[in-house]
This record gives C-alpha cells, structure tokens and sequence, in this order.
C-alpha cells in the first residue's frame, strides 16, 4: 500500500497536468477558432476553381496537347505520397489517423506491383511511418517554424511537386490531410492531385439554357493550362488549412478529456488518501488503548 506522503505527492502532479491540459486546451481554442475561420474561406475558391476547369474542360474537344497535369502521363506505375500532419503532438487520433489512411494505400499499392514515394509535410507523420516506410521518403518539409500558414508555404510544396513531376520522378500525385468537419469530427481524406480529378458533373447548370455563354482570351487550352498550375497550389493550401483546423479541433478534443480523466484520478486518489489515513489514525488509536490497557 502506498505510504500518504506517495499519495501526496501522486495527487500534486496529477493537479499540475491538470493545469498544463486545461491551459493546452484554451490555448487550442483559441487557435482553433482563426483556423477554423481560414479554412472555411478558402474552400469557396478551391470549390470555384474546380468548377472553372472542369467547365474549360468540357468545352475543349481535342485532347492533344493538354497538360499532362490534366491527362497525365499515360502510365500508372510511380505513386507520389504527400503526406500533410502536425509538427506537435498531444492532439489524439489526429496524425494516426492520417497515418493508417496513407499506410493502407501504400500496402495496396505495393501489392499491385506499383512503385511508391513519399513526400512529408509535418514532422509526425515521419516518425509514424518511418521506420516502415523510411526508404521510399523522397523530400520532407518543416514546418516547425511557421506561426502563419500562408499560401506562399503552400506555393513551395506545390512547386517540389511540379519539379519531381517535370523530372518524371511519379506518374500519379495524391495529397493526404484531415478534413475539418468539427471539433470532435476531422475525416482523413486523400485527394488526387495529378492527374487533376475534376467534377464529373461540372456544371449540370451548363445545360441550363439561362446560363450566360462564357468566352475565354486567349484560348481554352493555355487558360487550362494556367489554372492547372494555379489549382495544385490551390489545393495543397487547403489541404494545410483544412490539417490546420483539424489539428487544433482534435488537440482541443484531447486536451479536455484530458483535462476530465485528470479530475476523476485527483477525486480516486484522493479518496484513497483519506481511507489510508483513517486506516491509519485508527491503527494508532488501537495501539494507544491497548497499550493504555496492558498497564
């Protein structure tokens, strides 16, 4: 049985983690609140830019010529991974999550035959799955610095990415992140970035016959051909604000549970505490008195 000086001093350091958890987690909230609100903004214009090319796409008949960033390579052999994490810890399920999504797809594509890469942003997800996986690593970006995620951070991966890809490093690109969809709920999505996946339905109000007829300077196939390049810078900032919000929602998460099961260990131990000195003072009590009627 532990003595009451253990106990105390059990009871002590659960209470500083529960200072830590709590302060953690109002810190989470606050954070979360501004990544919410970024991510959130930033989908109507990834949302608009898809629908653009996939109503250039529609109106352009010949397939010759086109980016290979929208036909790509003609092949379906080298896989390029990019996945997107947190640098920090202490937020769940989140990184794990991201984690098993991308080392499923791996597995499945190594039993096909197909030849994986991988390109890390975040350091957590590395250490998952480096150990594992650490000979098919490609390229790694840090981001440990980095107060303010801005679309420039996002330019730079795109960038590593359109360099590996003009080098015929891979074939196809995926981009693995959480989507946020609220503070106890982000879904582990991968999303295909080259070939660009496009609507399949663009604009069912194309056959609307009170849609205004759009025109393009200087010609469909070069505005198509900008806009891919635009779009994957698009989408891999979203795909950092969507990770964002999603690491703050589930540190929030993780924090206040945290933050609860902290409290009920302070009330068990506690408890305890007090029977053991009972126990104690009663022991004590019984040695006095029978001590008392020994004389």
């Amino acid at each position: 049985m532990p003595s009451l000086k253990d106990l105390r001093n059990r009871i002590a350091s659960v209470k500083a983690t529960r200072k830590i958890t709590r302060a953690m987690q109002m810190v989470a909230a606050a954070k979360l609140r501004r990544a919410q609100e970024a991510a959130t903004a930033a989908r109507p214009y990834a949302e608009r830019m898809d629908r653009i090319l996939a109503n250039l796409n529609q109106r352009i008949t010949s397939r010759e010529g086109l980016s290979p960033l929208l036909v790509g390579t003609g092949r379906d052999q080298v896989h390029l991974l990019v996945i997107m994490t947190a640098e920090r810890g202490l937020c769940g399920g989140f990184n794990a999550n991201i984690a098993r999504l991308a080392r499923q797809d791996i597995q499945r594509l190594q039993s096909e035959g197909k030849t994986v890469k991988l390109l890390f942003v975040g350091r957590k997800g590395y250490d998952i799955l480096r150990r594992d996986y650490g000979k098919l690593v490609v390229d790694r970006v840090d981001l440990r610095n980095v107060r303010q995620l801005g679309f420039t951070h996002a330019q730079e991966i795109a960038d590593k990415i359109l360099a590996l890809f003009e080098a015929g490093e891979f074939d196809v690109c995926t981009l693995y992140f959480s989507e946020f969809k609220s503070v106890i709920s982000q879904k582990p999505t991968a999303f295909q970035l080259i070939p660009a996946k496009l609507p399949e339905e663009s604009a069912a109000a194309t056959n609307n016959a009170a849609q205004a007829i759009q025109e393009y300077e200087p010609s469909d196939e070069e505005i198509m051909t900008y806009l891919l390049t635009r779009n994957l810078a698009t989408q891999v900032f979203r795909g950092l604000l969507e990770n964002a919000a999603s690491e703050q929602g589930a540190r929030m998460t993780a924090m206040d549970n945290a933050t609860r099961n902290a409290g009920e260990m302070i009330d068990k131990l506690t408890l305890n505490y007090n029977r053991t000195r009972q126990a104690m003072i009663t022991k004590e009590l019984i040695e006095i008195i029978s001590g008392a009627e020994a004389l």
